[in-house]
């Protein structure tokens, strides 16, 4: 189930980006393995034009991506180029470049998958307002973590403000530059006696 999902999501992206199918063109026939901690692993392999295709191949996979599911609220939030950051990519080195770059720049083009169920302007105008409701979404939410920082900081304090940190920072490093120049101290006297 999870990896037809997969493969068909993936393929439809693919199918949209022929940039993407011609980077990935050149690896036909290479097999690859997404590791979905805890949910289990995807085998695919790329199909001669440029395409993943489901492998149920004996051994291991050239390439294996490895994945937490706990990053997966980033991906949804600032896409598949920021998630990818945090994935872990194993193998052989070209092709895992190769499958890196095209998960880092691949973008679903929902206004062409929108045009053919209601037309180009109707379509041009829903990906326009859900791109609004997205940024006001995420001004709101920046807008409530600082608003919960400075409660927590200033009527809780449960946590310590910015401006005590710093210079709690510099005496914690004078103190242990301190330590460790009387340590050189003891050292020396102890040689003596």
């Amino acid at each position: 189930m999870l990896s037809s999902v997969f493969l068909s999501a993936t393929n439809h992206l693919l199918s949209q980006s022929g940039w993407a199918r011609q980077r990935l063109q050149p690896h036909a026939g290479r097999t690859a393995r997404l590791a979905l901690a805890p949910l289990g692993e995807i085998d695919f392999c790329i199909a001669a034009d440029g395409q993943f295709a489901e492998w149920a191949g004996e051994g291991e996979p050239e390439v294996t991506l490895r994945f937490a599911l706990a990053e997966l609220p980033q991906l949804l939030a600032n896409g598949l180029g920021s998630a990818m950051r945090h994935v872990r990519i194993e193998g052989n080195a070209e092709f895992a470049e190769a499958l890196g770059f095209v998960f880092r720049h691949l973008r679903w083009d929902a206004e062409e998958d929108l045009s053919r169920l209601f037309g180009d302007i109707a379509a041009h105008r829903i990906v326009g307002s859900g791109r609004k409701v997205l940024d006001e979404g995420k001004r709101s939410m920046e807008r409530a973590g600082g608003s919960l920082a400075e409660y927590l900081t200033e009527e809780a304090s449960v946590l310590t403000p910015r401006a005590f940190l710093v210079p709690f920072t510099q005496q914690l490093i004078a103190l242990r530059d301190d330590l460790a120049r009387l340590e050189k101290r003891v050292t020396k006297l102890e040689r003596k006696h």
